[in-house]
């Protein structure tokens, strides 16, 4: 009888910033305009010099440009929306949208998580087994690794989504937040969530929490091999080829854990939206930045594609 009474949710309402003014609304849409601009371009500029310039043809950088490309994607998945929602006023996302959005959300997440652990490992080996690096991380190992991290988005997006989504929704349709994400969708489930939130929280920690942990200890490698090198120099080089890495990871883990890890009580909405954005807006612009500006070999290559550049536009 319950069920007769439920009423059918045909979409949802993001509230997003609308308690903002206009005004501040408008600066804002200005200002994550740019940063989409900037994240667009600077992730296809790395995509293009990793892949055009000879000298960048190893798994690091391998690495890197699949690490663009899912940047680049979740960008496509979040922004899009958000800009709409702050320069038409329109805040309903359907039914099927919403599910969409959290399924890539979810996919782009957790491989984003297994290929920054896959590009420690790859920094791993570079500097604790040198001489071994050319047969374990050939081309074969790459490409598996790679793919292996790509395809770890899948069950998660797929077991999340599809079982959140299976839930009944009452009516309240207003999700607290600027995109579909799961804590702010879930709320409005009219009915017991406690076994989702159970089986969430251990995907959660096998797919942030473990490749966290997988970084954490390459890294105590990586760092106890540095401090035996006897020359500075070596030192120098070993870090780096990690200091940008470690940076990225960083950034997207800081907050990630932040976000997930907090109990519900001890975070507002508004403060969970503002920690929302330092991953899903900020962190996929800084990267190119960061690769581009604390690696030498980018910074060359860069230079070495505008003065093609210009050398075909003179001819």
């Amino acid at each position: 009888m319950m069920w007769e009474n439920w009423t059918t949710v045909s979409e949802f309402v993001l509230i997003s910033f609308s308690t903002l003014s206009s005004e501040l609304q408008s600066l804002l849409f200005l200002l994550f305009l740019t940063i989409y601009l900037v994240t667009l371009m600077g992730n296809v500029l790395i995509i293009m010099v990793t892949t055009a310039d000879s000298a960048l043809q190893n798994p690091m950088y391998f690495f890197l440009r699949n690490l663009s490309f899912l940047e680049i994607g979740f960008n496509l998945v979040i922004i899009p929306k958000m800009l709409a929602t702050l320069i038409s006023q329109d805040t309903t996302i359907s039914f099927l949208g919403c599910a969409t959005q959290m399924y890539f959300f979810f996919f782009f997440g957790a491989t984003e998580c297994c290929l920054l652990a896959t590009m420690a490992y790859d920094r791993y080996v570079a500097i604790c087994n040198p001489l071994h690096y050319p047969v374990i991380m050939g081309l074969r190992s790459c490409t598996q690794l790679a793919a292996a991290s790509w395809f770890s988005g899948f069950p998660v997006a797929t077991v999340q989504t599809s079982w959140i989504f299976s839930f009944p929704f009452c009516g309240p349709n207003k999700v607290n937040h600027f995109f579909c994400d799961s804590p702010p969708v879930i709320a409005l489930v009219c009915a017991d969530t406690s076994l989702f939130e159970l089986e969430a929280l251990t995907a959660t920690v096998l797919f942030i929490l473990f490749p966290f942990l997988l970084i954490l200890g390459s890294y105590v490698r990586i760092l106890s091999t540095i401090f035996k090198m006897p020359s500075a120099e070596g030192k120098h080089k070993a870090f780096s080829t990690c200091s940008s890495h470690l940076l990225v990871v960083s950034l997207f883990y800081s907050t990630a854990i932040l976000t997930y890890f907090r109990p519900r009580s001890s975070t507002s909405p508004e403060n969970k939206k503002l920690l929302s954005l330092s991953y899903t807006v900020v962190t996929p612009m800084l990267n190119p930045i960061i690769y581009s500006l604390r690696n030498n070999e980018v910074k060359a290559a860069l230079r070495r594609v505008i003065h093609r550049a210009m050398g075909l536009q003179k001819l």
